[in-house]
């Protein structure tokens, strides 16, 4: 629906690696840096691959638990804004088992939000 966003993948970043059980769409720019996979561990190799000895960053929801859920996730970054909601998604979508974070080691102050960072207990 997007076509790959003209090859500029929102935000800035160089490749985006999608996970699907889907082939890549007909008409898809040749050009623009998605990558798509079968799998989270595929996911995660790709972009490792991709990323050489920078950071790769792993959106939530259900694919973000999946590779959490997979111990795939060595650090977790969560944005803490001033409103409640009364219904929604969880942050990591359905997971099954409880996954301990450490003490935050990084916590920010910002305008009306609090970034904290978190180290995934082993």
């Amino acid at each position: 629906m997007t076509d790959g966003w003209d090859g500029k993948p929102p935000g800035g970043i160089d490749h985006v690696v999608v996970v699907t059980h889907r082939p890549e769409p007909e008409g898809w720019d040749p050009e623009a840096p998605f990558h798509f996979v079968d799998g989270v561990e595929a996911a995660v190799a790709k972009a490792q691959e991709l990323a050489g000895d920078r950071m790769v960053e792993v959106a939530a929801g259900d694919v973000g638990g999946q590779v959490l859920a997979a111990g795939l996730i060595d650090e977790v970054r969560m944005d803490v804004v001033p409103v409640v909601f009364g219904s929604g998604k969880r942050y990591f979508g359905s997971v099954d088992a409880q996954h301990l974070l450490e003490d935050p080691d990084v916590v920010i102050q910002g305008n009306r939000v609090l970034h904290l960072r978190y180290r995934v207990r082993r």
